[in-house]
């Protein structure tokens, strides 16, 4: 980043610490989407990362006062945006961790025992070679029956987020079941 480019993060910083609130909504459009798309380079999932830029505007309004050196405000600001995204991500995993515990193939094969034998091990199959978080979102959705807002509380994700994974995880299983 330029040193021009420092002084006029430097000035908004300082208007913004003086009171003039319009001051965030420059930082806002200069900064924005470079968050969006250092948490998405981080996560790889675009739901996931306009959370987490937006989750970073929350902390960067909380803590900007108690900012010493105005000038690194962009080193700052991308410094919270990529510990919120680790941070997500070792959320994740734990909560896949704790899910992988259960037994896909039991709650899936369980489900009727009336239900054709192959479709239930082909349909298996096919939600294993889904992408983790989808799988986890199906399993909680149709075998646990959570809903998509305890979904979205359980995996620290936006409802929005949990309805983009059940819906993609949904159209995988259709086409390769061919329903």
């Amino acid at each position: 980043m330029s040193s021009e480019q420092r002084k006029i993060d430097k000035q908004l910083v300082l208007d913004y610490q003086s009171g003039n609130k319009k001051a965030l909504v420059f930082l806002v459009k200069r900064w924005h989407k470079l968050f969006c798309k250092k948490a998405f380079y981080i996560l790889k999932d675009a739901d996931a990362a306009k959370d987490i830029a937006q989750d970073s505007w929350k902390t960067i309004i909380d803590k900007i006062n108690h900012l010493k050196n105005p000038e690194s405000f962009g080193s700052w600001a991308l410094r919270i945006v990529y510990t919120k995204s680790l941070n997500s991500i070792k959320t994740n995993n734990k909560n896949r961790n704790e899910l992988e515990n259960y037994k896909y193939e039991q709650d899936i094969l369980d489900v009727n025992e009336d239900d054709n034998e192959q479709l239930k091990k082909k349909l298996l199959q096919t939600v294993k070679k889904l992408p983790e978080n989808q799988q986890v979102v199906i399993k909680l959705f149709y075998v646990e029956d959570y809903s998509l807002k305890e979904i979205s509380d359980l995996l620290n994700i936006s409802v929005g987020t949990a309805k983009s994974r059940l819906f993609h995880a949904r159209e995988k299983l259709k086409l390769t079941l061919k329903i």
